[in-house]
């Protein structure tokens, strides 16, 4: 299962729909959405700032966090979607263990 964070802005339709329905409304509607694709909510936060919502999510694949992202950001909700890929510390240490054969240029 990847681990993805989530940067979301509502669009004005989008914050009229949180106005009317709650924010633990959205956290649910998340959850599910989630669960839908066989994955599931770590957390969901609202926020002041450049963003309104950060969530972190396990999604089985990248494939899935993109089609996630597809529906809810065609959606007309929301302004602007970002998916971060998180990596867990024993990945960066197996990374790290990879020959890469890289030349910079000029040299």
């Amino acid at each position: 299962m990847a681990k993805y964070l989530l940067k979301v802005s509502y669009s004005p339709e989008g914050i009229k729909g949180v106005m009317k329905e709650g924010g633990t409304s959205r956290a649910t509607t998340i959850e599910k959405i989630l669960a839908s694709v066989g994955g599931s909510l770590e957390s969901f936060y609202f926020a002041f700032g450049t963003d309104d919502v950060y969530v972190i999510a396990d999604v089985p694949d990248h494939a899935t966090a993109m089609a996630v992202a597809a529906a809810v950001g065609s959606s007309g909700a929301i302004s602007s979607y970002e998916t971060v890929v998180l990596v867990e510390p024993s990945e960066i240490d197996k990374a790290m263990n990879i020959s890469v054969g890289y030349r910079p240029p000029g040299t």
